[in-house]
């Protein structure tokens, strides 16, 4: 019955050590998720900044005979 308890114990310890791993790494990637977001965002300011009335409007194009 001791070595039952003993080995329960350790799969316990190991299952905790494995959860808190688990924990770390869910909580580093929603840190690098938020990072890129912000990036994204900062990259879709800069194309409207660059592209204030979008791409393609017919009346910023230079005519071919120009």
């Amino acid at each position: 019955m001791e070595d039952r308890l003993e080995h329960l114990e350790t799969k316990m310890m190991s299952a905790e050590d494995q959860l808190d791993e688990l924990n770390r790494t869910v909580w580093r990637q929603q840190q690098e998720i938020e990072l890129l977001r912000e990036h994204l965002r900062q990259l879709a300011q800069q194309l409207k900044t660059l592209q204030p009335g979008g791409p393609g409007r017919p009346e910023d194009e230079i005519p071919p005979h120009w």
